[in-house]
């Protein structure tokens, strides 16, 4: 009971403490503030990507399943939801090339909003990655069976595909 009282206190102070002004050298208030005119962007820190590697000699199922959860656990809500779902209806369909061109697509470009813009068509996609597959995402983006994707599907379909 005592000890329940003491981590109370001790968080509740603790919370009180990240509210306070950075003054006083508890917590720094910086934080993102998008392009303002006076940040000088001196403490933005470029981390280095390594590169892209296709696996050649992956299992056709192996690369499915990597596919399938890399395309559900992106750096975007937008393209978890878009990608993941793209996934479920066309993954186990594609054939070996259209895999290959799906990996590189999500793997090989370091930012996910490139891949976004791509497959809205807000920006030209590149030549190196417009292809079947792009040209599948770009038609699915355009959702013309006014679907509703709010979520990221469950993983519910899985278990029904293997029984």
């Amino acid at each position: 009971m005592l000890s329940s009282i003491v981590a109370k206190r001790l968080v509740t102070g603790m919370c009180q403490a990240a509210w306070r002004p950075a003054i006083t050298g508890l917590v720094s208030c910086r934080g993102y503030r998008g392009d303002s005119p006076e940040d000088t962007k001196v403490d933005l820190i470029e981390i280095p990507l390594p590169p892209w590697k296709e696996n050649p000699n992956e299992p056709i199922n192996i690369k499915r399943r990597r596919l399938l959860y890399e395309s559900r656990k992106r750096g975007m809500l937008e393209n978890c939801i878009l990608l993941s779902l793209f996934a479920k209806r066309y993954l186990n369909t594609m054939t070996e090339n259209q895999l290959k061109q799906y990996d590189r697509l999500i793997n090989e470009p370091s930012n996910d909003w490139d891949i976004y813009y791509w497959a809205t068509e807000a920006q030209p996609t590149p030549d190196v990655y417009q292809g079947e597959v792009m040209d599948m995402l770009k038609e699915f983006t355009k959702n013309r069976n006014h679907e509703q994707r709010l979520d990221a599907p469950s993983l519910e379909y899985l278990e029904k595909e293997n029984q």
